[in-house]
């Protein structure tokens, strides 16, 4: 690992005034889970002049409800937000996203914070020693277009021809299905909202910015997470997705559906979620909003089992909220 300037933020301001100080040369770290193995592999063409230690500031580790809104710190571990017997009972879908998130000793580090920012898994990208400048590092293209795409993008790129990476997060479409709001040390934007679509970055957070809290609406009907990896324990996922489904004189009044790592961003599955409003939640109505959930997608020459997948997964969610 190369050298770089470690400060312990005591304050989110102190903390943006660092970001401002060192713009784009500046790294947060959070529980490290993400970061430190960027910095090991020297994935990056540059490494950071300053890791700003976000663990050292107060009061962003809590979990409280406050009437109606369930409110989580940005630096709350996983394992507290799956253990949490409120989250669990009341928000499902949050609590299993947490729960199947990596391994038991990441979740005891791994913060909601970070795992909402984290960066994205191509191995491409993620190949040590900067061995293919991507165009996700300001490089010339995206080696996942002509090479290995298995678990690459179903829905396309970042841009046309552009990057075709997945995101990552199993919290964030539990988030997403759960209506969430975000806040920020500037705004507070709804999750939906959160992620964006770019070369280089998957969400809205200026070189200043840090997420603060988390707030979760009580859900109007039951919610759910699914997830799709190799292996039970410690992979990402290779289709993952959150559900919330409201009921109203036994049909569907409201419905949240959002797939992940099946798109640069997290993604809602809108035409799934239409497709179930004023119907009766049975298995026909579910297999109708799981064909829906992939009917835009666009697979490449490898990873047309993740289509699959997704619509089997988006069943699952569906029915679960029965």
């Amino acid at each position: 690992m190369n050298k770089f300037t470690h400060i312990n933020a005591t304050s989110v301001d102190e903390a943006v005034s660092i970001l401002r100080r060192y713009g784009s040369k500046a790294n947060l770290i959070a529980g490290g889970t993400d970061l430190l193995g960027k910095l090991k592999d020297e994935v990056m063409p540059s490494y950071p002049e300053a890791v700003v230690n976000l663990k050292t500031i107060p009061g962003l580790d809590f979990i409280r409800q406050e009437g109606a809104v369930l409110k989580i710190g940005a630096l709350t571990r996983l394992a507290d937000i799956a253990a949490d017997p409120i989250i669990q009972s009341q928000y499902a879908a949050l609590a299993e996203a947490a729960r199947r998130t990596a391994s038991t000793h990441l979740r005891e580090m791994g913060t909601l914070g970070g795992n909402l920012c984290q960066d994205i898994r191509c191995w491409y990208y993620r190949s040590p020693n900067n061995r293919f400048p991507c165009l996700r590092k300001s490089g010339g293209l995206c080696y996942a277009l002509e090479g290995d795409d298995r678990y690459h993008s179903i829905f396309g790129g970042s841009v046309e021809d552009g990057c075709i990476a997945v995101h990552p997060s199993d919290t964030a479409p539990a988030l997403i299905a759960l209506d969430a709001r975000i806040q920020t040390s500037k705004r507070i934007v709804n999750a939906r909202n959160f992620f964006r679509l770019g070369e280089c970055k998957t969400t809205i957070l200026d070189d200043d910015e840090i997420v603060t809290e988390i707030h979760v609406p009580l859900p109007a009907g039951k919610s759910t997470f699914a997830k799709f990896a190799l292996r039970k324990a410690i992979d990402f996922p290779i289709v993952n997705g959150a559900t919330m489904i409201a009921m109203s004189d036994n049909v569907v009044s409201a419905a949240h559906i959002c797939l992940n790592a099946v798109y640069v961003i997290p993604y809602p599955a809108t035409l799934a979620e239409q497709t179930l409003i004023g119907k009766p939640l049975d298995e026909a109505n579910a297999q109708e909003a799981a064909n829906a959930a992939v009917f835009n997608a666009r697979p490449r020459h490898r990873n047309t089992f993740m289509v699959e997948i997704a619509r089997a997964l988006v069943k699952k969610m569906v029915l679960a909220c029965q």
